[in-house]
């Protein structure tokens, strides 16, 4: 039989553990008393009375004085430094850079989003305009650039997030294969986190969305493009070449079929999308006799959509074909996966008439589907995804290297 060795946790090791639970405790409820803390954390008193000794000698936590009392000696009140420095999400899309820039705690300092319309989307050029808007933005907030402790960057594209490496993005230039955290690292020195958006608007949904209970569930998005962010017992889900949770280039019987290419739009997309759904109702127009009265002279998904949900018969058929695709792409995910709750975000995806029209396809099954529910921080779960990663790598970057 072969030994397994057992790793034993050195004091330090122990004292680090302990200090990264008080600090993220001191974190989540803002200001507290240390026998809070001793409640909270399940650790004695002494110890706990020695972390937040250490946590005072790094400058990471604050005392407010004495708090009120409840019959004996009024208990001393501390509090996270949430101040001291700072984190920030970015988004890039094919239209858009945005970014939000936090404290510590992960409340909202400044928002900001710059189009990019006539602009250069070469690699070099997104990141001098990001280098451009943070260092406008510290200006703003008088921010010292060592402030800024974590940099977490969304891309519409697959992505190794080990490395940072940015496969391909199809609608910018030059977006091949590009090492955008080695890139951002020149300007930039702290922690650098590349990440697929859609993955980071599971997580947004997860931290201040319509998942913040659930442990395993998915985010299937629906706007310019169709992917899905897959959480499994709290983590992300990557894949083993990064692929997990691009469904656009799911084969399902409801559309053609053909052999998936990584450089190209995948056929869910084709249909699925604003402009496949936009698509798909001039083509219906145009074999119809039928003219909405109700239909808008400059007609887009959302118009669409919302004549489906008028009752609008050619609207109508059209979207409930999507839906029936939508459908079976979350049967087949449940399937696999057996998620607790599977949400529609993204402009498509969330809008009220395709979840309706969803959900009643589903109700034909005979498979365990999860509740099926629309995503609720729109175009701000990217950001908001980037920010909890951010915040869960922060306690790590703090506590100093004698707690090592």
């Amino acid at each position: 039989m072969k030994k397994e060795l057992i790793a034993v946790g050195r004091p330090s090791l122990l004292r680090r553990t302990n200090a990264l639970t008080i600090l993220k405790l001191l974190r989540e409820a803002g200001s507290c008393s240390r026998a809070d803390l001793v409640r909270a954390s399940g650790m004695s008193a002494p110890t706990v009375t020695n972390v937040v000794g250490d946590l005072l000698a790094a400058n990471l936590i604050k005392p407010l004085g004495e708090g009120e009392s409840s019959g004996g000696r009024p208990p001393d009140i501390i509090r996270f430094k949430a101040e001291r420095g700072c984190i920030l999400g970015v988004q890039i899309s094919a239209h858009l850079v945005s970014l939000l820039l936090t404290d510590l705690s992960g409340e909202e300092l400044d928002t900001v989003q710059v189009q990019l319309d006539g602009r250069k989307t070469n690699p070099e050029a997104i990141c001098g305009l990001i280098v451009q808007e943070v260092r406008r933005l510290f200006r703003k907030h008088k921010k010292a650039s060592e402030q800024l402790l974590a940099l977490v960057v969304g891309v519409p594209a697959i992505t190794n997030v080990e490395e940072g490496i940015v496969l391909s993005i199809s609608t910018l230039e030059d977006w091949r294969s590009v090492p955008l955290r080695r890139l951002l690292s020149k300007y930039f020195d702290c922690l650098i986190i590349i990440e697929n958006d859609t993955n980071l608007a599971a997580a947004g949904e997860r931290h201040r969305g319509a998942a913040r209970a659930e442990q395993t569930f998915i985010l299937i998005d629906i706007g310019a493009n169709v992917s899905a962010g897959i959480v499994l017992e709290g983590k992300l889900h990557h894949g083993t070449q990064w692929s997990a949770g691009e469904i656009a280039y799911l084969r399902l019987p409801r559309i053609l079929r053909k052999q998936p290419a990584l450089h190209e739009f995948g056929e869910l997309e084709s249909v699925l999308t604003s402009s496949g759904i936009l698509k798909g109702w001039n083509e219906a127009i145009g074999k119809s006799s039928h003219a909405s009265t109700a239909a808008p002279k400059q007609m887009d998904a959302q118009g669409v959509l919302n004549l489906a949900q008028a009752g609008d018969p050619v609207a109508r058929k059209l979207i409930l074909h999507r839906a029936g695709i939508v459908a079976d792409v979350i049967v087949n995910l449940s399937l696999v996966l057996n998620p607790g709750l599977i949400l529609l975000g993204g402009k498509v995806g969330s809008h009220p008439t395709l979840l309706s029209f969803v959900t009643k396809e589903l109700e034909q099954s005979e498979f365990a589907i999860p509740k099926i529910a629309a995503a609720t921080l729109g175009d701000f779960a990217v950001l908001w995804g980037a920010i909890a990663l951010a915040l869960e790598a922060i306690p790590s970057l703090l506590l100093p290297q004698s707690m090592s």
